[in-house]
């Protein structure tokens, strides 16, 4: 979803290369640490990225969002936060493999990605075979995929498309928000936070990659 233009955006991304990286960079030299990276594309106004480093510090995130006033809007919550585990990728998070070494994430997170619901569409899907091909390339051996949306369609086209893939499901969840155990745990996108209080069901997945194929 598109939002308005944010008058300044540009400088502050320019401002703050320190967080904010545009193309591939050493990333264990950019956070200071060899630490464990994990990454949400399309993160929004960084509310999941930015809390789910609050919650482990002893993780690297970094969220990657192709709209400036999108990313700095999540630059905002960066620095307001303090953590230094977090940073962003202002760019198209459609070839991770621009961005990052074969093997180099510990875990992908896909959260309300758009759905493109047309036919025609299919291969613009986050979970098409195609970007799941760039995921495996990217991450480390049995990587996973964490993948949450609102969208039942998205839901059962993604659950087809990685199993057809070779993918095994560790948990699937039809209705995420009834997970008293989870919601411990669990931390909202905007999105999120958003569909759940209209009482919409939420759909959560975790997928791994099979190293032994």
């Amino acid at each position: 979803m598109r939002v308005k233009k944010r008058k300044g955006a540009a400088e502050l991304i320019a401002s703050r290369p320190d967080i904010v990286a545009t193309e591939r960079t050493g990333w264990a030299r950019y956070f200071g640490n060899e630490n464990p990276v994990h990454i949400e594309v399309g993160c929004g106004k960084g509310d999941f990225v930015v809390g789910m480093a609050a919650k482990h510090p002893e993780i690297n995130y970094i969220g990657i969002d192709l709209q400036e006033t999108v990313i700095s809007f999540a630059l905002d919550k960066v620095i307001e936060s303090g953590l230094t585990n977090v940073k962003l990728i202002y760019g198209n998070g459609r070839d991770l493999n621009e961005y990052f070494d074969e093997h180099e994430i510990a875990l992908i997170y896909l959260n309300f990605s758009d759905p493109w619901p047309k036919t025609r569409h299919e291969k613009r899907r986050l979970t098409y075979k195609d970007f799941l091909k760039s995921y495996e390339k990217t991450l480390v051996p049995n990587g996973e995929i964490h993948f949450k949306t609102d969208n039942r369609g998205l839901f059962e086209y993604s659950l087809a498309s990685m199993s057809h893939y070779g993918m095994v499901f560790k948990q699937v969840w039809l209705d995420l928000h009834k997970d008293e155990e989870f919601a411990q745990q669990n931390v909202l996108t905007e999105y999120e936070r958003k569909w759940s209080e209209k009482g919409y069901p939420i759909y959560r997945m975790e997928a791994q990659f099979d190293a032994q194929q």
